[in-house]
């Protein structure tokens, strides 16, 4: 009667016959989308075939095994000494198929009643590493060979086992969105904004419930990698304030909080050498990252070290660390209206929402607009003329005279000169130049004075189209344009020389949305996330959400609207998105309700950023 529970009420691996005949099979452990099951490992039977040995041992590296145990007992011993299986870890588009045995010429019947190889293919389409940082991939083959051997197990018994085996473990994109979820760590960008220390996410996936080789719980696997590092694609524009060689103390498997909310992190005696302001935002780095993953709120965090308590952080106290500091709380949107004006819609804080002008000369309207880009501090705003030549800065606090542009395409057709402006939260003002005889990503020092060219290795040939920054500065969003096609990347904004004369360059550019053969728009969406208007191929339009590594967001799909041509979404994931569409004019979309129109007439409707 427990067996036909177990069997009925979760998904075991081998719960029901396995396939002895046969050479094709594709092993899926759980239905998609189904993050609530959790697969069992079961281990092999006496006497099973090669077949039964493969599927068992795909089957049992989806399960939450403990320490992986009962898998191993699939290879032979040498096997199960050196296997790693966290050795990074494999996506493949659907569950691997299993074809074989392979058969060789110089195989012999004797060889191959001692021994046997078979294949495991499939579509890659992402890479989880060592260091758990998700690597989205175009699809590619995948194909890698276990070789088996008869092994003797007891006295006079044999059994078939997998003597040659990759390290690390390789998942159908199901069994991955089932087993691991995506988490931000956060360091410290690596100069100042602003005057303050700004965190930066750092997205890296880890597993759900309890990883089987550390037996740690989500939170605590979040804290570890924290303290590991930034990743190696961050790693140059970031800084951790950890001492090196600080980790938790050893044993701790779980970081629950109390009764009070309050989460003590217990750390070994390298935190000591941290002074209390580098343990202040040592404090503020754990913080942010365990928000969203601990089943209550934390009102505070408390670091331990080898001598007690280091220091602590209050909840409240960590918006001073945040890289959305200079928009927080700010709601407005602005747009322009159909007469190349710069107008405002007040936040539900501020009254009506009725859409006002902006105080300054891009009210007046003076130089029709046909772009527009707010400060994140909302003081001052850049705007692109509506012929795409000229790129001006104003002020939104005072009135005056139009000033003279500070940047001016010389390409000839009005789609090949400036891109629509944006603002990092170090309030630098970045556009890019067009013109195909001389397209350039150009930055703005402070949003003023002359505009210094910044270098993108990389681009192949492409062209920047448009361009979003983040808020902390350090990584920039990219809609290139190559053979008909507009793809998303992102890069990492690196910052050398000095203060007075920075060299500049976006470096280590990388697909966020490889799904997608042509992406139309974009807008960061918090931290760590993106909203994307694209298609995939032969599809039709979607919006999507996905985050800065170009994993999916659990967020996923959005509800359809018709001919998006822009999108607006704030530092604030709460807020409302916004999108510009072809019939419709301006509509948002609130978190759980359905796209509203807002307004019929008006374009480049952005929030601040």
């Amino acid at each position: 009667m427990s067996a036909l529970l177990g069997c009925g009420i979760v998904v075991l691996a081998g719960c029901g016959s396995m396939p002895v005949t046969g050479d094709v099979k594709a092993v899926d452990a759980s239905q998609p989308g189904d993050s609530q099951v959790q697969v069992y490992a079961v281990a092999p039977r006496d006497g099973a075939p090669p077949s039964e040995i493969v599927d068992g041992f795909l089957e049992s590296m989806t399960s939450d095994d403990p320490a992986f145990a009962t898998t191993r007992k699939y290879l032979s011993a040498d096997a199960r000494r050196t296997w790693q299986p966290s050795g990074g870890t494999t996506v493949l588009a659907q569950a691997p198929i299993r074809s074989g045995p392979l058969l060789h010429d110089e195989d012999n019947r004797a060889t191959r009643d001692r021994e046997t190889t078979y294949t495991l293919t499939g579509d890659k389409v992402a890479a989880v590493d060592a260091q758990s940082s998700y690597r989205p991939l175009a699809p590619t083959d995948y194909s890698q060979t276990l070789h088996l051997v008869l092994e003797k197990v007891a006295e006079g018994k044999q059994e078939w086992r997998i003597d040659i085996v990759p390290d690390g473990l390789v998942l159908g994109q199901s069994d991955f969105k089932r087993l691991y979820r995506s988490v931000n760590k956060y360091y410290f960008a690596t100069g100042r904004t602003n005057g303050r220390s700004t965190l930066v996410a750092d997205p890296v996936y880890v597993r759900n419930r309890t990883d089987p080789v550390t037996r740690m719980d989500t939170a605590t696997q979040a804290v570890r990698t924290l303290l590991a590092g930034p990743t190696n694609w961050l790693r140059p524009v970031v800084d951790s304030r950890f001492p090196t060689g600080t980790a938790l103390r050893k044993g701790v498997i779980a970081l629950p909080a109390d009764d009070q909310n309050v989460l003590k992190v217990p750390l070994n005696d390298k935190a000591d050498r941290a002074d209390r302001s580098a343990c202040r935002m040592m404090a503020a780095q754990v913080l942010f990252t365990l928000r969203d993953l601990t089943s209550a709120w934390v009102e505070r965090v408390e670091l331990e070290g080898g001598k007690g308590v280091l220091c602590a952080l209050d909840a409240d106290d960590a918006p001073e660390f945040s890289a959305d500091h200079g928009s927080e709380g700010a709601d407005s949107q602005y747009f322009i209206n159909d007469k190349g004006q710069v107008e405002r819609i007040p936040g539900a804080t501020e009254g009506t929402g009725t859409p006002e002008p902006v105080t300054g000369p891009l009210g007046v309207g003076a130089v029709p607009m046909g772009a527009v880009g707010v400060a994140r501090d909302e003081q001052r705003a850049a705007a692109v003329s509506a012929d795409g030549q000229n790129l001006y800065v104003s002020s939104l606090e005072t009135e005056g005279e139009l000033a003279q542009p500070l940047v001016t395409s010389a390409a000839q057709k009005a789609a090949d000169r400036l891109s629509p402006p944006s603002w990092d939260g170090r309030g630098d003002l970045w556009v890019a130049d067009r013109d195909p005889a001389g397209s350039r990503l150009l930055r703005l020092a402070g949003g003023a004075g002359d505009p210094q060219e910044v270098r993108v290795p990389g681009l192949d040939g492409a062209r920047i189209e448009e361009l979003r920054m983040s808020a902390d500065g350090v990584r920039i969003a990219l809609l290139l344009t190559k053979d008909g096609h507009t793809t998303l990347k992102i890069g990492r904004v690196e910052r050398r020389g000095s203060s007075v004369a920075p060299e500049i360059s976006v470096e280590d550019l990388r697909q966020a949305a490889p799904q997608l053969a042509d992406v139309t728009a974009i807008s960061w969406s918090g931290r760590s996330r993106l909203v994307v208007v694209g298609k995939e191929e032969g599809g039709v339009q979607q919006v999507r959400y996905v985050q800065a590594d170009g994993s999916t967001s659990a967020s996923g799909a959005l509800p359809g609207v018709n001919q998006v041509q822009s999108v607006a979404a704030a530092d604030d994931e709460l807020l409302p998105l916004m999108a510009e569409t072809v019939g419709d004019g301006i509509v948002k979309l609130s978190p759980g309700d359905n796209w509203q129109t807002v307004l019929k007439q008006g374009t480049s409707l952005v929030y601040p950023g």
